[in-house]
């Protein structure tokens, strides 16, 4: 006898899921206006943020001008891996943490041989600590951004004198520049980098 009862499930809706929640920290940043890079005034706290490009470097042709970001990425107060202790003493500061990740990318991009600092925007949210790292999650599945996916790298820091012998990222390797990248080991070819995002657009 078939247990099916020709009944639909329906999953009741939560207001207070954690999955709710964090869609609508992802709506809210979507709202925002985009603006151009570098920021102009600097600002506290903590959050996500979706990084554009417009302009003409051909492999990233089918995302200039568009609403898919190139990069999506997240920046935590200073403690927040510590664990909730830690966390809820560290809700109320004032660090800027987001303004300096941006500050950080801005310059990395501005190092660029091959990339105008005018030809990027940028949407970014100050976000409640425990919502940051799944929402950053979502965003990354929702648009699958190829700085995030294929052209890895764009968010390093100076690596340090004992990682020199490490391989340098795709994306120092395509988009040369950044005065500490010459230090470090061959990484890809570049036209295999180029192949991997035309097959990346192409899904």
């Amino acid at each position: 006898m078939s247990g099916d009862t020709g009944k639909e499930f329906i999953k009741e809706f939560d207001p207070l899921d954690y999955h709710t929640i964090a869609d609508t920290v992802v709506s809210a940043l979507l709202k925002r206006p985009k603006q151009p890079l570098p920021l102009s005034q600097s600002f506290s706290g903590a959050g996500v943020y979706l990084i554009y490009y417009e302009g003409g470097f051909a492999p990233y042709a089918p995302i200039s001008q568009s609403e898919t970001p190139i990069y999506v990425g997240k920046a935590a107060r200073p403690g927040s891996r510590r664990g909730p202790a830690a966390l809820r003493q560290i809700e109320n500061t004032t660090s800027p943490a987001l303004w300096n990740r941006m500050r950080d990318h801005t310059s990395s991009i501005d190092a660029s041989e091959n990339l105008d600092l005018p030809d990027f925007a940028c949407r970014y949210l100050i976000v409640t600590p425990i919502w940051i790292t799944i929402a950053e999650s979502l965003l990354i599945a929702q648009f699958h951004p190829v700085w995030n996916s294929v052209v890895d790298g764009f968010g390093l820091h100076h690596p340090g004198k004992t990682r020199y012998t490490q391989k340098r990222s795709d994306w120092d390797s395509i988009h040369p520049g950044r005065p500490w990248a010459p230090m470090m080991q061959e990484g890809k070819d570049v036209s295999e980098i180029i192949t991997a995002i035309g097959e990346h657009f192409s899904k």
